[in-house]
């Protein structure tokens, strides 16, 4: 079995995207209605899935999506606590909708309502009802809701402890997953999300977070950001701060998936990180979308890099499908369930 665990709804109708102008229109104008959601029907949603995320689902060979809201939308810099709320909880409810529509190829991963300065214990009900009633699998988590200026503590900081409590209690996993980017030094897809990643790591190796946690388990997304190509740099920094090797202070909790757009990128992925810390994921209609010219092929077809690298089908089979059912075992009960 292919699982993909790294999907976004970027084709979502255009009626979902005209509530979130209207939001935003709000804030700029107070005397501006008030925003609703607009309505969108079961055949909009299949028209958007079916010739989009379905149909190189279909052409690529994998199976099984795990499927969030758009991540360059959730916008948790924008607006209030009220706005990030209702703006996620919409999010959340098309994502359960494309779901329910094809339940045998998407699985549910849920955005959570995040806002500079506030305290990450508001997100936790939204977290639980995605859930638990929703069924979702896991949740992407933003270590920078501020967009861009880093305003929020680490990681590792006891703010986010909340969430890292209940997703412990849910036995869900979080993919650390930036937003947009409001600041003009950082390009949202070609430096802010890899900056993310690789400071994402970087705070983990300076905490003991997993002392705190040792059940918690995060995906960072993008190959790890410069993480793998700077393994050496990042082992010596661990020894330097008295820090255990990284095998055990974060590579047991901490795992990399393989939206990396080329193949050498994705051979060295697979040669430093450990197999069974790798992920299967694409990303795909999202931050590249276009076809390699030197290739021919689309650059988010991480299937084909996978298929192409130089280990064995065991190997391949855990990067596949084994990691992502141990990474997310409401997935797992979910095809059990289902005699897969």
């Amino acid at each position: 079995m292919i699982i993909d665990c790294h999907g976004h709804y970027t084709t979502a109708p255009a009626a979902h995207q005209k509530f979130r102008d209207a939001q935003i229109a709000g804030l700029k104008d107070p005397t501006a209605p008030v925003a609703r959601p607009g309505a969108i029907t079961d055949d909009e949603i299949r028209e958007s899935i079916e010739k989009n995320q379905l149909r190189l689902q279909r052409e690529r060979g994998a199976d099984l999506t795990l499927f969030s809201p758009r991540a360059s939308a959730m916008g948790h810099h924008l607006g209030n606590e009220a706005v990030s709320s209702a703006w996620t909880r919409v999010n959340n409810d098309l994502i359960k909708r494309v779901v329910d529509l094809y339940p045998g190829n998407f699985a549910g991963v849920c955005q959570l309502p995040q806002s500079p300065g506030a305290p990450i214990a508001n997100s936790v009900a939204e977290l639980e009802r995605c859930v638990r009633e929703l069924d979702f699998v896991g949740c992407n988590l933003n270590p920078d809701p501020s967009g861009g200026h880093w305003t929020s503590p680490p990681l590792t900081d006891r703010h986010w402890y909340p969430c890292y409590e209940k997703m412990v209690e849910l036995d869900v996993p979080a993919m650390i997953h930036v937003s947009a980017s409001c600041n003009p030094n950082f390009h949202a897809t070609g430096a802010h999300y890899i900056n993310a990643d690789t400071t994402a790591f970087m705070q983990f190796i300076e905490g003991d977070l997993f002392r705190d946690f040792p059940t918690l388990r995060f995906i960072i997304p993008h190959g790890g950001g410069a993480v793998p190509y700077h393994w050496g740099r990042y082992r010596g920094l661990a020894e330097m701060l008295k820090r255990p090797p990284l095998e055990e202070h974060v590579m047991r909790n901490v795992f990399f998936d393989t939206c990396v757009y080329h193949q050498p990128g994705i051979d060295l992925l697979a040669r430093v990180i450990d197999i069974g810390n790798i992920l299967f994921g694409s990303e795909m209609v999202g931050a590249v979308r276009g076809i390699d010219p030197r290739t021919g092929h689309y650059f988010d077809d991480t299937k084909r890099y996978v298929d192409a690298l130089s280990v064995s089908s065991a190997e391949k089979e855990r990067i596949f499908e084994k990691n992502a059912r141990r990474v997310f075992p409401r997935l797992d009960a979910l095809l059990r369930a289902r005699g897969l």
